[in-house]
């Protein structure tokens, strides 16, 4: 069978969903996989720290857990779990993978200053062997057919011990690996070093997934040339474009989409306002419309324009009206 190429010289990409705290969440995940474009989404991560932790924790961060594991739409997602302990990480694998999860996600990339002082995500970039022997402990500890996959970064100060890092995690036995081109100290500032994954793409015997400033269709054009991957995990571009998913495929196996407009993308927003106010208390339910409203301005002046008039509302039934009522006319 021939493999499907077009103007960007490769085969069509792979596109997953990477969880953001607070906003990239099931909701969000629901809304994005309906538009299309991913294969795959991970949740939010869950914190392992003392415990075997409850189904209720599982659950609440992957309600798609009562759904197969899968979005309304059928998407797969994969349950992410980050801590430092080996044999807990496992335990608590056993427990997703029982729940109905389709994959485990381990982190070590989050940068967040909490996170790391309890020797959770990217703090363990100092530590390639704890990686490997969490990988391997969690491959071990759950079925051959449940994917188990980790998120990296290029290190923690620097890129020194890049080498060591994904050679640790690819040889525990993983399934695939995401590499967020940067290091811990570098964030989330660009550039991206997508240059940094070529080695590891050529010489990895398991898929190696891109990510980090992937905003556009051509940004992945040029990630993949640079990096040699052919699966992208896209954040924050997909906030500011929900569209991109769909976008991005449309460009690599040669077809045109046409970009969703500001009143569709209205409508998502009182949607998602909406859940929200089912989700959270009603002191905190406007908070993730506000920070979606931030990344969504970058693609859409109509966004700014809204932020500009709601930022200071507090009140969830409030919000509601003013998006709906003063909203629309927007678009016009």
């Amino acid at each position: 069978m021939s493999t499907i190429t077009n103007e960007f010289g490769s085969p069509p990409a792979r596109l997953l969903l990477a969880p953001m705290e607070g906003v990239l969440e099931a909701v969000m995940r629901e809304m994005i996989t309906e538009i299309g474009g991913y294969e795959r989404c991970v949740t939010e991560f869950i914190r392992v720290s003392s415990t075997v932790l409850p189904s209720r924790v599982f659950y609440r961060l992957c309600p798609e857990l009562k759904n197969e594991g899968r979005t309304a739409s059928g998407i797969p997602v994969y349950v992410q779990l980050l801590g430092s302990d080996p044999a807990l990480l496992a335990e608590n694998a056993k427990v997703a993978v029982k729940l109905g999860t389709p994959g485990i996600d381990l982190n070590f990339g989050c940068p967040a200053k909490t996170v790391n002082k309890s020797r959770g995500g990217a703090t363990l970039l100092k530590t390639p062997d704890q990686i490997g022997l969490i990988c391997r402990n969690v491959r071990d500890a759950v079925p051959v057919n449940i994917p188990v996959t980790a998120k990296i970064r290029l290190g923690y100060d620097t890129d020194e011990c890049f080498d060591a890092i994904y050679q640790a995690a690819i040889s525990s036995g993983i399934d695939e690996l995401t590499i967020h081109a940067r290091t811990k100290v570098q964030g989330y500032r660009p550039p991206a070093h997508w240059y940094r994954l070529a080695k590891v793409c050529q010489s990895s015997s398991i898929p190696i997934i891109a990510n980090g400033e992937l905003w556009s269709p051509g940004d992945i054009a040029q990630c993949r040339d640079a990096s040699g991957c052919n699966a992208f995990m896209l954040a924050r571009g997909a906030l500011c474009r929900p569209d991109l998913g769909r976008s991005v495929k449309a460009e690599f196996e040669g077809r045109h989409v046409k970009p969703m407009e500001w009143p569709e993308i209205l409508e998502l927003i009182i949607r998602f306002m909406d859940a929200n106010g089912d989700r959270y208390d009603k002191r905190y339910a406007v908070n993730p419309v506000k920070q979606w409203l931030v990344y969504l301005k970058h693609y859409y002046p109509q966004a700014a324009q809204l932020f500009a008039q709601v930022k200071r509302i507090s009140d969830p039934d409030e919000l509601r009206l003013h998006l709906v009522a003063r909203g629309l006319p927007l678009a016009a």
